[in-house]
């Protein structure tokens, strides 16, 4: 009996200091812990794996690593307008999705589309995934050669929808060959790369 209430105490104390971890790391997000049942990645290209083989795209080695699978919704060459046209379709296939992971922007900028325009369907995007109860999480690409004009933006997007956040996930791998499979998109190693640094993040959300 002592025993069991001293296991309750420590899983008390434990989730106590998981939220305050949230806080202090990336602010407890919206809709944490949510209700929704399943994880949806929904986005571009990055999303949907190119410059992968099977099996070892960005998402795939996600839901291998924290035994969750996940709903790829990429889909190669969207913007953010395309991929905000095509939302109510995913919504209808998951519709109070658990967890919502978003990659876009990086065709917004390669299509010199405002910068306005791209974070206002972004907004919307998120904004959706939120209404339907899910946590969202936003991956940030760089939008420039020399300076990277979406960061801030990203940032501030994040913290003003109550996103969790993982900015430019292609720093230090889209200049290295190693890593890539083309100017744009990393190859396998490149991807598992990328998923180790959203990896901590998700697991955080997800449970």
């Amino acid at each position: 009996m002592k025993a069991l209430k001293y296991l309750t105490v420590v899983v008390i104390i434990l989730f106590f200091s998981w939220l305050v971890f949230l806080r202090d790391s990336n602010r407890i997000p919206t809709n944490y812990p949510s209700q929704g049942e399943g994880i949806v990645a929904f986005g571009d290209s990055l999303v949907e794996g190119v410059g992968s083989t099977p099996g070892n795209d960005l998402f795939s080695v996600l839901s291998e690593r924290i035994g969750y699978p996940i709903r790829n919704f990429g889909r190669g060459g969207d913007t953010t307008v395309l991929a905000l046209e095509r939302l109510p379709t995913v919504l209808e296939e998951v519709p109070n999705p658990k967890v919502a992971i978003i990659i876009l922007g990086g065709n917004d900028y390669l299509r010199k589309v405002p910068k306005g325009e791209t974070f206002s369907n972004l907004t919307k995007i998120i904004t959706e995934f939120q209404n339907r109860g899910a946590v969202v999480l936003l991956l940030g690409v760089r939008g420039g050669l020399i300076k990277d004009n979406y960061e801030g933006e990203y940032r501030a997007l994040a913290e003003s929808l109550g996103a969790a956040y993982v900015s430019n996930i292609l720093k230090g791998l889209i200049t290295n060959r190693e890593f890539m499979y083309d100017s744009i998109h990393p190859n396998d190693i490149g991807y598992r790369m990328i998923a180790d640094r959203v990896e901590p993040v998700l697991l955080r959300i997800v449970d």
